[in-house]
């Protein structure tokens, strides 16, 4: 006869209950990832709103500004709304293509060249010294950093002032010019050797002690190997300095190009650069005539914001070479 087994009894299979929800878990994942994506921007929201303030606010009433036409009168000024009109009119004039961006844009390119090249010979040469003499010679170059713009320009004025200046008794003991008739800043292509000259002798110290610092990173060790090799200073140089710190050399060109696009003391101060002589405008001393010598502030405020839109790109490009070169690195 079958024994029956009864429910529940000893050998009577447990009974499976529908299966446990972990919806708990879930739930605290979701809670676990917002709070990872949150917490960085709750930590940057005070220097954000910081930055809104001082820049993205400015920039909004320059790009407004840009589109009226603008009278100040007394207690305030009253806006005309135009739309594109001062940027159609500023991107149709042949002073900004034939004068302006050509100076802005050749400009910038040979004072970085030249900040940059001057700055790595700095670096290396202070690389050689000894810790006393490199702490002299930093010393020494960090003064002419340390110089304010306007200080340091009138002194280059000073140098190239026509008769009197030294360059210039110099130059006409040489028989190169006449003192009496030589004025180094009414033409464009000297005027501007001037500029870089001041631009050059006030940026090199920054890119001195920069890549000086990525100097001391490099083990002498590859070095030595490279001599074993074979190889001459320019080699090693070029195949173990560069390549080894080319993320340096990247930040100080790009921050350079940066700066020097939007260079005005050096070029405002300088005789003629006042809006005297149309052939040394740049963007950034054609934008500030425009609006305060002869009052057009939508104009002016157009070629500010063009000029912003340039920097943008050249930011844009340099958090991309940095990022690229962090992939490669990895």
């Amino acid at each position: 006869m079958k024994e029956t087994l009864v429910e529940g009894g000893p050998e009577a299979p447990a009974r499976r209950g529908p299966p446990k929800s972990d919806g708990g878990a879930e739930s605290a994942r979701r809670r676990k990832k917002l709070v990872t994506l949150t917490r960085p921007w709750l930590l940057l929201a005070p220097s954000l709103l910081v930055l809104a303030g001082l820049l993205l606010w400015p920039l909004i009433q320059v790009g407004k500004l840009s589109m009226q036409d603008y009278e100040v009168k007394f207690g305030g000024g009253v806006g005309t709304f135009t739309g594109f009109d001062h940027y159609t009119d500023l991107l149709s004039s042949s002073l900004l293509w034939k004068t302006v961006l050509p100076n802005t844009v050749f400009f910038a390119i040979a004072c970085v060249g030249l900040t940059v090249a001057l700055g790595t010979l700095v670096a290396l040469l202070l690389n050689r010294l000894g810790a006393f003499w490199r702490l002299i010679c930093s010393i020494a170059i960090l003064a002419a950093w340390a110089m304010p713009a306007v200080t340091g320009t009138y002194v280059w004025i000073w140098l190239f002032q026509p008769q009197d200046g030294m360059v210039s008794q110099i130059a006409g003991s040489l028989g190169l010019i006449d003192p009496e008739t030589t004025n180094w800043f009414t033409e464009r292509g000297p005027f501007y050797a001037i500029a870089t000259l001041n631009v050059i002798h006030h940026g090199f110290p920054f890119v001195a002690i920069t890549v000086l610092a990525g100097l001391m990173t490099i083990p002498k060790e590859l070095y030595e190997a490279g001599e074993l090799d074979g190889a001459n200073a320019w080699q090693r140089f070029w195949n173990i300095t560069v390549p080894t710190i080319k993320p340096v050399f990247l930040v100080v060109t790009i921050l350079s190009t940066i700066w020097d696009f939007k260079v005005f003391t050096q070029i405002y101060l300088q005789p003629g650069g006042d809006g005297s002589n149309e052939d040394v405008y740049n963007l950034g001393v054609f934008s500030y005539i425009q609006a305060f010598a002869k009052n057009d502030y939508g104009t002016g405020a157009a070629a500010a914001v063009l000029l912003t839109v340039l920097l943008l790109l050249i930011t844009v490009v340099y958090i991309r070479t940095l990022f690229r070169q962090g992939e490669e690195d990895l």
